[in-house]
């Protein structure tokens, strides 16, 4: 074979400090800034841009616009008319992020919050923090490893509080409202090793804390009190975060729920199923869910919840010859295949700690790889029902 070099244009470490930028700037820094030389910068930079593109709407599905906590409170009432006063509509604490049919009762009332800690560590299976990302690579046709090539490593974190309040309207009507308080810590570096020597192409950092897209939902019990209940729901996100920091989708999105429930003693199960638009685009969502009473204070819950995003496709490695170089291909990312199912399961508590207050653990474990993924994401929260 003949020795054919190929040299990485001069690259200097650039350091972009805290707050300088928007996170999508940081964004756009970190994965476009091209050193391997394929001598065809229009795909290049389509393929950047792509990746870039992907990652953003990936975050903006795991902050913006994840599943929030169910607004039903764990205390719901119903009048019983043969004792004359209101009594325990279910016997344990309903789920966490699947909504319960049950409505809470006219004047019933609950706050709380909730905390999240999600630490991301892969994208669509590739994982960011090894140093073995590769976003674009050049490589000789009969040598095993590519000659040429960038890495991307990338630490994505976020803290939300969410606050959340619930009314009984009326027997049959519940209006809930979720706000998601977010802190979203992204660092990268990319880099360029070209025949075992190692350059620093870019390292940038951003912190940013502010409002996520703020959840409304009104819920209306469809059936008569009695073990089975059918609700429809509305779930409207309106656009008050900010999309350039990739705390909300930067429009309003509208769901519509259909939930049912039934209640059987100390165990009680649910479904839900809802289509949405607006937002990062058409969405499709499903949940089940499943409580059981331990002891009159202690409640077990699991629950299973999916949602498909439309565009939103997995981020794929392409390869083509290089375009001046006989026997060398080149790799990049670019988004490819169907819309893609996220799904995740949950498993936690609920604890009557005293009076009407409730004490919630839980943990999330994803059940694909599509988009951004953590390993399991930590949920506590508190909530308190106003008496009856």
């Amino acid at each position: 074979m003949a020795a054919i070099i190929l040299a990485s244009s001069p690259v200097f470490a650039q350091t972009t400090t805290t707050g300088a930028q928007t996170v999508q700037e940081i964004l756009a820094f970190l994965v476009t800034n091209q050193g391997v030389q394929t001598s065809d910068f229009d795909k290049d930079r389509e393929a950047a841009e792509a990746t870039r593109a992907t990652l953003s709407r990936a975050l903006l599905a795991s902050v913006a616009t994840q599943p929030v906590g169910s607004s039903s409170g764990g205390f719901t009432y119903r009048f019983n008319p043969d004792l004359g006063t209101a009594e325990r509509a279910s016997e344990n604490f309903g789920p966490f992020f699947v909504e319960r049919a049950l409505t809470a009762g006219a004047g019933q009332a609950s706050f709380g919050f909730t905390f999240q800690y999600a630490n991301f560590q892969s994208l669509d299976g590739n994982d960011l923090r090894n140093g073995e990302f590769v976003t674009v690579a050049n490589q000789f046709t009969d040598e095993q490893r590519p000659f040429d090539v960038e890495n991307l490593t990338l630490d994505i974190r976020t803290r939300t509080a969410t606050f959340f309040g619930n009314v009984g309207v009326t027997d049959r009507l519940d209006v809930g409202v979720a706000v998601p308080l977010v802190r979203l810590d992204i660092s990268g570096t990319r880099l360029n090793t070209y025949r075992g020597t190692t350059a620093l192409l870019a390292k940038a950092s951003a912190t940013t804390t502010g409002f996520g897209d703020i959840a409304v939902r009104p819920k209306i019990r469809l059936t008569p009190d009695g073990s089975a209940a059918v609700s429809a729901a509305v779930e409207a996100r309106l656009p008050t975060g900010r999309d350039e920091d990739l705390l909300g989708a930067g429009e309003r999105a509208v769901r519509w729920l259909g939930l049912v429930s039934y209640e059987s003693g100390p165990a009680s199960v649910y479904g839900n199923v809802g289509v949405g638009t607006g937002g990062l685009g058409r969405d499709f969502s499903y949940g089940g869910a499943a409580a059981v009473a331990a002891t009159s204070r202690l409640t077990l819950v699991g629950e299973l919840v999916g949602r498909r995003i439309a565009g939103l496709q997995r981020i794929t490695p392409i390869v083509a010859p290089h375009p001046r170089i006989r026997g060398v291909t080149t790799t990049r990312l670019i988004p490819a295949g169907e819309d893609q199912m996220s799904a995740f399961a949950v498993a936690g508590v609920k604890w009557n700690v005293g009076g009407t207050w409730l004490l919630q653990a839980n943990v999330l474990v994803p059940l694909t790889d599509s988009g951004l993924t953590t390993k399991v994401t930590p949920n506590v929260a508190f909530d308190y029902s106003f008496a009856r």
